[in-house]
């Protein structure tokens, strides 16, 4: 297979993290006997430097051509630190995925044989933990109007959603769970907010629809709860902007680090391929980060075209490079810690 595939490496550590999933992708490229023609492209506080805008045209139409999107993360402290700040890196990532039309952040957690006892949970609590948070991407509060009033002394943001936006999203979330065990938990606040039931209401007339899926409606504070309790309870999660954006976060530490869990964000034609964690701007350019959530994301890309057995060796080599201790010094507790270039390049020769 020929794949073309735009490289948003991004800020911070991100050029580093994906500097190691192109050597993992490129050596199962040549294992399995396809192409991979790589097109970079800039975006967030590099593309602020170097254009004066975090997802430039350019970055753009590279990414709608491409047949995926592989990327690193954004940010800099010095546009956290200025609330003044007109233009922002996550700016363009709001941009590019309503652009690209990226309305669904698919976000798997798993834990690992070997890391089992590195999660801050027991292991009882969390061993056979295997679910997918589905995240609307596009709606909700982080696109809603929003502003100032009273000379500034009150700030408002809005939420809102369409049916359409609902029913779309909880389509994905429908066919995944046929994928696996058949149950989708919705998650809202249909108690309090509207916007919540509106939610609630659109899934339940879906339900006729797929009549072998076990659908269940939790309010997302008792799931914030139960995430901590009883995570392997889960399976398949649909749930809005705000709270996906909050519930993905709490559940990647589950695995036992941030560093490990990748993400996919998919619309009708586009998919970009993620780790979960930040730009990470006080290890960027030490060879310090872990690479592995980066890795994992190619192996996302991979199975999405249909290359399994590619997907499947690229976890194979992640799972043994954990067993035998080929990892980054936020996994080392005192044994060895490697380099992040380090563990690209054993990732790869393994391969």
């Amino acid at each position: 297979m020929k794949l073309n595939i735009a490289l948003l490496a991004g800020d911070g550590i991100g050029p580093e993290v994906i500097d190691q999933a192109v050597k993992v992708s490129n050596a199962i490229a040549k294992k399995f006997n396809h192409e991979i023609n790589w097109t970079p492209a800039l975006t967030g506080a590099a593309a602020i430097d170097a254009v004066g805008e975090p997802y430039p045209d350019e970055t753009h139409a590279i990414c709608e051509a491409a047949d995926a999107v592989l990327f690193g993360a954004i940010g800099h402290p010095r546009f956290d630190n200025d609330p003044s700040a007109k233009v922002r890196p996550e700016q363009g990532l709001l941009k590019m995925r309503q652009k690209l039309g990226l309305f669904a952040n698919v976000r798997p957690t798993f834990t690992f044989p070997s890391l089992i006892d590195k999660s801050p949970l027991k292991r009882e609590r969390i061993e056979g933990t295997d679910f997918i948070i589905l995240r609307e991407l596009t709606g909700g509060i982080y696109f809603g109007e929003r502003g100032r009033k009273d000379n500034g002394d009150t700030a408002f943001d809005t939420c809102t959603y369409t049916r359409a936006e609902v029913q779309r999203l909880a389509k994905k979330g429908f066919e995944l769970a046929m994928t696996r065990s058949k149950k989708l938990c919705c998650v809202d606040k249909a108690n309090v907010l509207e916007s919540s039931r509106l939610w609630r209401e659109t899934v339940q007339a879906m339900e006729k629809e797929y009549p072998e899926v076990e659908v269940s409606y939790e309010f997302v504070d008792a799931v914030a709860m139960r995430l901590v309790q009883w995570p392997n309870s889960y399976d398949v999660m649909i749930t809005e902007n705000l709270f996906g954006d909050i519930l993905t976060d709490e559940a990647s530490v589950i695995s036992g680090s941030m560093g490990l869990m990748p993400s996919a964000s998919v619309g009708e034609k586009a998919k970009l391929y993620e780790p979960i964690h930040g730009s990470y701007p006080q290890a960027a350019g030490k060879d310090i980060a872990n690479p592995l959530a980066t890795v994992l994301s190619a192996a996302m890309l991979f199975e999405d075209f249909k290359l399994v057995e590619e997907a499947q060796a690229i976890r194979d080599v992640v799972n043994k490079s954990l067993a035998e201790g080929i990892v980054t010094e936020d996994l080392s507790e005192g044994g060895k810690a490697y380099k992040t270039s380090e563990v690209g390049d054993w990732l790869a020769e393994n391969i």
